[in-house]
Parts: structure tokens; C-alpha cells; sequence
């Protein structure tokens, strides 16, 4: 009798194994269950796009407003701007006067704002309550310098010098504040002019799309840099856009009524993906009771543990994904909320969480397609090789961060795309990617022979490393995991312990004709509803 009762738990051990790595549609023919968690995730799919489209329409609005007024705003206070940006900065002067006049240029234009802005801009009020501007200068501490004589007297301590003009000193007699001791430079010891402002403006292309409009704050800031003292003063315009909460909005018509739709679909999407969250969670964890009975039952039996590869098999790393992007998604969705009502102004945050809630939703596709011949070829050559394309990656990083280093210290001074780490970088992966080699080539300054040299060298070297030998690697071994999955589908895989548990009893018939009746009626038919605990639904 004891002996037939290890029989009946082994086979309804195997029989739930067995059901647990059914696909969904072997599970309906199974046992007639309907696949609930697949048709979520596929409503999952259409909720969340849509949603990110909507997100991302608005957010589209948002960013379109901030760069239209940063670009307004240089056109207004920046003397001679010529509509692009010279290099990291916006332009440059070379002589005293025109400092000057770009300094008086911009104070100016500052007063007649009103009468030259096309937007809905107003001014801001400065950190005294005051409608104001206020330009600071930094310079070193008196000194003396000959440059004739090559003789420098100077106190490197730096000075800040800050004047506030508001609107009512502005509308006075312009020669009484800019004949002032303040703006008397003494450009030898300059470092910086800067001159900051608050301006307000409201958003109202919002309104055509039935949204309610944000209220900004600009920050913004003209910086003068005479840093280098080389003869040439950078000017730089710094604009920090800030999204506030409107004080009072009286706007008639749909749009209060359009919004609560649109909160409505927001916890739509997050009642679909609590309930895809409880469903995968779940599974999780009656995976993980599944896995509990096999070790304890393979170890009463064959006196030994279950290697390490068969007992990940029970963990669905699909389901960690979906619960992750679900995790993202009520994040985001509530931050969007949030974001409609007009109580959080965050769009960036919000856009991050659900992007990339979005794109875990998209690879989890994936799963399903793998339920074809065709496309499970692909999966499991990808899950094959990236263990060695990521090792590979890590040994090819080295050098190429070792490139990067290299281009930045030696060529940085001579090549703009070699400024910075960030865009030698760039330039590198570009080059790997098929970018202009000539144009990289051309724009090295042969003011030096020895750097000129010295840059052939390395970029021959680069461009012959990584797209001929680097590259050809790393296909190579997406190739050879391809090749294996093939042979091992024509020739068959190689069978570990839990596959070859599960082909022992492979029909129901079999079973049926091995074992005795009572058995079969346990183990091989439907199950009862008491024993759903016992089954892992998938």
C-alpha cells in the first residue's frame, strides 16, 4: 500500500509539471482552462500604448514650449543672435563695445519687454518681491598687468559685484544707471558678467487639445564669460523652465469634462495591470511550491539534489518582467494623474516610467511568439548567446573605453568631436556604425605634425580593430549559439533530470495502462477544485 501511495504522489508530481510548462493554448486542450493571464496582457498591451501615445502627444506640447521660448528668448535679449548656437554657446564679442552694448542690449530689451514679446509673457518677481533684474560681476581683486613687459601684478581672490535694476530705475533717464561705477569694467581683471531675470508665461496650445493649460516659470540668465581672457567673451543663455500650479483658471467648454475621461482611462490601466501584477505573483508563487515538492520528492528518491539549470526552469523570468513593467506602469499612470490634475508637474519622471514600462510590455510579445517554430528558433539562439555576448562585451568595453581616454586627452584640443569623454564616445560608436570616416579624418588640425600623425594611427587602428575583428567576433558567436540551437532541434536537446522525469508516463493513455484504475482516476483525469492548489497555471 505504501508502495502505491509513492506512485500516486509521483504521478500527480509529474502530472503538474507537466501542466505547468503547457503553453496556454496545451493548457485549453488540456484541460479545457481558459487563458486568463494571456488575455489580459494582450488588453495590458492596448491600454498601455495607448496611453503612452496620448502621454507622449502631451509631452510633446510641453518640451515644444519650453525650446520655442528658450529660442524666442535669445532672439529678444542677445545682441546680433544669429538664430544657431556658436559651438556650447550662443555668441561672441571681441571688442569693449560691443560688450557693452550686448550687456545695455539686454537690460533694455528686458524694460520694453512687453511692447516686443509675441507670447503670453510676463515678469516674474525677483527673490525680494520685487519685478527686477539683477546683474553681478566677478572679477579678481585690484592688480595691475603689462603684458609689454610680460609683468603681472594680481590678487587671485575672486570679487562678486551685484547691482538690482527694476522697472521703475529703468524707465528713469538711461545715462543715470549706465554711466554708473558699476558698469565701468576693467576687462584685465573680468571673469564673468551675468545677468539674471524671471520671466511667466502660460501655455495655451494645450487648450486645443482639450487639456488644461501649465503655468511657467523661466528662470533664465545671460552669462558673459571672460574666463580665458584670450579676446573673445563667450555669451551664454541659460533658461530652467519650471512648470507651477495655474492660481486661477476660468476657461468654459469640454475640458474639465475631458480630463476626468481621461483620469477614468488612467485607473482603468491601473486596475488591468493590479490585476496582471496578483496573476504573475501568483504563478510565482506556486512555482516556487512546485519547485519545493520536486527537490523534496527527486531527493527521497535518487538520493540527490537537482542541478542548478532545472531548478531555474521553474522560475518564468517572463513573469518577473511582466511584474516589473506592471510596477512601472501604476507608477507612472498614477504620477500621470497626478500630472492631469495639475498637482504635480514632473513630465520627465513620468515619461521614463512609462516608456520604459511600455518596452518591457513590447518584449514580453515575445514570449508568445515563441510558441512558433519559427520564431522559438530565434528566442532561444538569443537566450543561448547572451551570456557570451555579454562576457564579450565586457573584454571589448575595456578597449574601447581605453580609445576613448586616449582620444580625449590627445585629440580633444584639436577636434571638436574629441572635446569631452560624452562625445568621443559617440564619435567612436559612430565610426563602429559606418559614420563618415573622411570627415573625422579631414577636420584634424595639422597644426601639429606629431598629434596629426599620431591621429592617423589611431583611428586606423580603431576602425581596423573594431569593425573588422571585433565586430566579426561578436556575429561570430550570435552564429555558432544559432548553429547549436538548430542542431540540437534536428538532432534533439540534451535531456536533463527534470526532462527526463517528465518523459516517463509521456501519455495519459500509458498511464492509463501501466497503472492501476484508482490510480488513473487521481492522477490522469480532470482535477477537482480542491486541488487547484496543486496546480501551477501558467
Amino acid at each position: 500500500m505504501a508502495h502505491l501511495d509513492s506512485e500516486v504522489k509521483e504521478e500527480c508530481l509529474r502530472e503538474d509539471l507537466r501542466f505547468y510548462f503547457m503553453n496556454p493554448c496545451e493548457k485549453f486542450r488540456a484541460r479545457q482552462q481558459i487563458p486568463w493571464k494571456m488575455g489580459l496582457q494582450i488588453l495590458k498591451i492596448v491600454m498601455v500604448t495607448t496611453q503612452l501615445v496620448r502621454f507622449g502627444l502631451s509631452n510633446q506640447l510641453v518640451v515644444a514650449f519650453k525650446e520655442e521660448n528658450t529660442a524666442a528668448f535669445k532672439h529678444l535679449f542677445l545682441k546680433g543672435y544669429s538664430g544657431s548656437d556658436e559651438d556650447d554657446y550662443s555668441c561672441s564679442v571681441y571688442t569693449q563695445e560691443d560688450t557693452y552694448d550686448s550687456i545695455f542690449f539686454a537690460i533694455n530689451q528686458f524694460h520694453r519687454l512687453r511692447n516686443l514679446s509675441l507670447g503670453t509673457l510676463g515678469y516674474g518677481e525677483s527673490e525680494d518681491n520685487r519685478i527686477a533684474l539683477k546683474v553681478c560681476k566677478q572679477h579678481y581683486k585690484k592688480g595691475t598687468m603689462f603684458p609689454s613687459n610680460e609683468t603681472l601684478n594680481i590678487d587671485s581672490d575672486i570679487e562678486i559685484d551685484c547691482i538690482h535694476l527694476d522697472l521703475e530705475a529703468l524707465s528713469k533717464d538711461t545715462q543715470d544707471w549706465k554711466n554708473s561705477s558699476f558698469f565701468r569694467l576693467e576687462f584685465y581683471r573680468l571673469l564673468q558678467v551675468d545677468i539674471s531675470f524671471q520671466l511667466k508665461g502660460i501655455d495655451l496650445q494645450t487648450i486645443h487639445s482639450r487639456e488644461l493649460p501649465d503655468c511657467y516659470v523661466f528662470q533664465n540668465m545671460i552669462v558673459f564669460d571672460n574666463k580665458a581672457h584670450s579676446g573673445k567673451i563667450k555669451i551664454y543663455f541659460n533658461s530652467d523652465a519650471k512648470i507651477e500650479e495655474c492660481k486661477d483658471l476660468k476657461i468654459s467648454g469640454s475640458i474639465q469634462k475631458n480630463t476626468q475621461y481621461v483620469l477614468v482611462f488612467d485607473a482603468f490601466v491601473i486596475v488591468i495591470c493590479l490585476a496582471s501584477l496578483i496573476l504573475c505573483t501568483r504563478s510565482i508563487v506556486l512555482a516556487l511550491r512546485l519547485r519545493k515538492r520536486f527537490l523534496k520528492f527527486f531527493l527521497e528518491k535518487y538520493k540527490r539534489h537537482v542541478c542548478n539549470a532545472d531548478q531555474r526552469e521553474f522560475i518564468n523570468q517572463w513573469y518577473i518582467l511582466v511584474i516589473i513593467s506592471d510596477l512601472l506602469t501604476i507608477s507612472g499612470s498614477v504620477l500621470k494623474m497626478e500630472i492631469k490634475a495639475k498637482n504635480l508637474t514632473n513630465y520627465n519622471l513620468c515619461s521614463i516610467l512609462l516608456g520604459t514600462s511600455t518596452l518591457f510590455v513590447w518584449v514580453g510579445v515575445i514570449r508568445y511568439l515563441g510558441y512558433f517554430q519559427a520564431y522559438n528558433v530565434l528566442i532561444l539562439t538569443m537566450q543561448a548567446s547572451l551570456p557570451k555576448v555579454l562576457r564579450f562585451c565586457a573584454c571589448a568595453g575595456m578597449i574601447y573605453l581605453g580609445y576613448t581616454f586616449c582620444g580625449w586627452i590627445v585629440l580633444g584640443p584639436y577636434h571638436n568631436k574629441f572635446e569631452n569623454l560624452n562625445t568621443v564616445a559617440e564619435c567612436l560608436f559612430s565610426l563602429v556604425n559606418g559614420d563618415d570616416m573622411y570627415a573625422t579624418f579631414a577636420h584634424i588640425q595639422q597644426k601639429s605634425h606629431l598629434v596629426w600623425l599620431f591621429s592617423r594611427l589611431y583611428l586606423y587602428s580603431f576602425i581596423s580593430l573594431f569593425i573588422y575583428m571585433i565586430l566579426s567576433l561578436f556575429i561570430a558567436l550570435i552564429t555558432d549559439s544559432y548553429d547549436t540551437i538548430k542542431k540540437y532541434q534536428q538532432n534533439g536537446f540534451p535531456a536533463t533530470d527534470l526532462q527526463e522525469f517528465l518523459k516517463e508516463c509521456s501519455s495519459k493513455e500509458k498511464c492509463q495502462e501501466e497503472s492501476p484504475a484508482f490510480l488513473s482516476s487521481i492522477c490522469c483525469l480532470r482535477r477537482n477544485r480542491s486541488d487547484d492548489h496543486l496546480i501551477l497555471i501558467n
